[in-house]
């Protein structure tokens, strides 16, 4: 019975966090290039009750007797599947379709990587005009350079292209190419990037090292300009799994009240 309480504590603990995980890929439906998270378990600590050798009479039983105690969470595995394409009226707004992420220099001047490619023009120290994130930080290319808008050009007449390549076109019409592209990074394991806030993604080492698209057999992502990605969620699923969470804590929670109404009834045995 108190080996009960536990095991049935240790299940109404990992459903919290199954709960919170839902939670917050609802709160995160609206959320740019978001991916939804899955909760992952797995089983603790088996006890030994009896073993498969013989029994008191000298007869060998086929298996043993073993009790589990209680669950504990695994994992939090992001899915990546592709979201829905909306429409914008922003030229700076991109959509990948593919796999591929952007490039995006934080303020400690390290790499990360966002499927959030609500990106807008902004003007650094020296008053040249880049594009960035909405957090200000700039969007690299695939040399690794911030991208900016050409002395004298104006932003409105740059050109994106699905490739990726960026040029842009003169008064007279004329398009000159910059020699320049956005840096598409892909990954062998993307589920092992580390969430971060702001839309953005670590690389670590469970991911691997990020694959510039076009090399190493990577198949290139398609830009769409004037879209934005939406998040991956889909809201029917994630209510049906909080239902289905909230029925675990319940009857985890029926466990222990049952366990402590036996205690009870054991306790009373003396009077």
């Amino acid at each position: 019975m108190m080996r009960a309480l536990y095991t049935a504590a240790s299940g109404m603990k990992a459903g919290q966090t199954n709960v919170d995980t839902i939670a917050n890929n609802l709160s995160n439906v609206n959320t740019n290039g978001y991916k939804t998270t899955r909760t992952e378990f797995k089983t603790l600590l088996y006890q030994t009750i009896q073993t498969k050798t013989t029994s008191a009479n000298g007869e060998e039983k086929p298996v043993g007797a073993q009790v589990g105690l209680g669950t504990r969470v695994a994992s939090t595995t992001s899915m990546y599947t592709q979201g829905a394409l909306n429409a914008s009226e922003s030229a700076t707004d991109f959509a990948l379709e593919g796999d591929g992420f952007f490039a995006i220099r934080g303020a400690d001047g390290e790499t990360y990587y966002t499927r959030n490619g609500n990106f807008t023009w902004a003007l650094d120290a020296a008053g040249n005009t880049l594009l960035t994130d909405v957090e200000g930080c700039p969007v690299l290319d695939r040399e690794g350079n911030a991208i900016y808008v050409p002395e004298g050009i104006t932003a409105e007449a740059m050109i994106f292209e699905q490739s990726g390549a960026i040029s842009y076109r003169l008064p007279d019409g004329t398009v000159v190419d910059m020699n320049q592209a956005f840096g598409i990074y892909q990954f062998n394991n993307p589920a092992g990037l580390e969430k971060l806030s702001y839309s953005r993604l670590q690389q670590t080492d469970a991911s691997g090292q990020a694959m510039l698209e076009g090399e190493m057999g990577t198949i290139a992502s398609k830009v769409c300009q004037y879209y934005l990605e939406g998040s991956n969620v889909q809201v029917a699923d994630e209510m049906v799994n909080m239902i289905i969470a909230q029925r675990a804590y319940e009857m985890n929670s029926k466990a222990i009240q049952t366990a402590d109404s036996m205690l009870q009834t054991a306790n009373e045995l003396k009077r």
